[in-house]
């Protein structure tokens, strides 16, 4: 990968990272956020989002969605469990894109929406996760490991220059 490709998906990487970061944050911070509305609107699979709004497990839901985009937003920020975060994250937003009407999930879209560029961006960057050296922990890595190499350099220049 060039220097440019690695580039571009790193900043593809934190511009979704932010997204979602924000978004789980918002939500997490507003006492009044609920799922409940989204899910009430469902058009597809009815049955399936009906029961994601039971009293007994609307609080997961709630949880889970404000949760869930928050740490995929960390991890894909940071760069720590990228491809699990973003297949996370393109699984979510498949559950977003379902209860959509189809095969006009807006007003504005024919089959594809934001959801599905979403999805089928965060797995371009899952695929490409383990190859680029773009996460704070890889680049945490490399840089200790320049150091370490560094250090011994400079540990045989001085035994060399004693003797």
């Amino acid at each position: 990968m060039t220097k440019t490709q690695t580039v571009a998906l790193f900043i593809l990487r934190l511009v979704f990272g932010w997204l979602f970061l924000y978004s789980g944050v918002s939500k997490l911070l507003d006492p009044n956020w609920s799922a409940e509305s989204y899910l009430a609107g469902a058009k597809n699979f009815t049955a399936f989002y009906d029961f994601l709004m039971t009293p007994a497990l609307m609080p997961f839901s709630n949880g889970l969605n404000a949760w869930g985009q928050t740490l995929i937003g960390l991890s894909l920020v940071s760069g720590i469990a990228l491809q699990l975060s973003s297949l996370s994250g393109a699984l979510l937003m498949i559950l977003y894109y379902l209860p959509l009407g189809f095969p006009y999930p807006n007003s504005y879209s024919f089959v594809v929406d934001e959801h599905i560029i979403y999805a089928a961006a965060l797995v371009v960057i899952a695929t490409f996760a383990s190859t680029t050296d773009t996460s704070f922990q890889q680049m945490y890595s490399k840089f200790r490991k320049e150091r370490t190499i560094s250090a011994k350099d400079n540990t045989s220049a001085d035994n060399s220059a004693e003797g």
